[in-house]
């Protein structure tokens, strides 16, 4: 979650932007000259790839910043797209005075520096669990990172996930197959580990997906799918 003190800048500076449900903030491609604060709702931060399969990078809500990866690089354009997930309110501020800002106040800077750090350390994260683990592992991590972000806890080792999904955008978020999900999550469900109603998820033996993916409990600001 972005400092305070940095959201501050948004919610004085920056102009609201109300966007419906599928609608494109920026599109990969786009000139990358504005950043975004999420007031509230949910923003896909998606990549298609060469061959037209998209992979999910982030599901951010309220308090993330989105196009921040740009920032004191000169022109540059989107190598993302982020796309409402439901309706949702923003901040823009655009890139020259946010740098502007942050390079008048040192301690901002300082600050929005630490952020990024913890940025950097969460996609490595994620980059590793999906390359060493498996097609399973990719999906049991991303539970994982769904319930740390979204989680309202029941006790201890179940969790529901208050976020609505379909197959094809867990799929998205483990770079891998809609088929193979399906199938990774009825085996769940038969041996009662999740849940599932409509497109909510309920984790019922968190530990049981922790144990399966020798997880490394990391701290809660880096084991997370924002």
């Amino acid at each position: 979650m972005i400092p305070q003190k940095i959201a501050a800048i948004f919610h004085s500076k920056g102009t609201l932007i109300k966007a419906d449900k599928g609608m494109h903030i920026f599109q990969e491609g786009e000139l990358a000259d504005h950043i975004f604060l999420i007031h509230n709702g949910s923003i896909q931060i998606s990549k298609e790839t060469e061959s037209g399969k998209e992979l999910t990078i982030r599901i951010c809500s309220s308090n993330s910043l989105i196009g921040e990866s740009l920032l004191f690089c000169g022109e540059q354009h989107h190598s993302t797209t982020a796309k409402t997930l439901e309706c949702s309110k923003l901040f823009s501020i655009h890139n020259n005075q946010f740098e502007t800002i942050l390079n008048e106040q040192p301690t901002l800077l300082i600050e929005f520096l630490k952020w990024i750090q913890t940025e950097n350390i969460k996609n490595q994260s994620r980059l590793r669990d999906l390359v060493l683990h498996g097609k399973k592992g990719a999906l049991y991590s991303t539970l994982i990172r769904l319930a740390n972000t979204y989680g309202e806890y029941r006790n201890n080792n179940e969790v529901h996930i208050n976020l609505a999904l379909t197959n094809t955008e867990i799929a998205n978020l483990c770079a891998t197959s809609r088929e193979m999900v399906n199938r990774m999550l009825t085996d769940l469900r038969k041996t009662n580990k999740i849940k599932m109603e409509k497109s909510y998820i309920t984790i019922l033996d968190l530990n049981y997906l922790k144990q399966e993916i020798d997880c490394e409990n990391c701290p809660l600001a880096i084991c997370r799918i924002d």
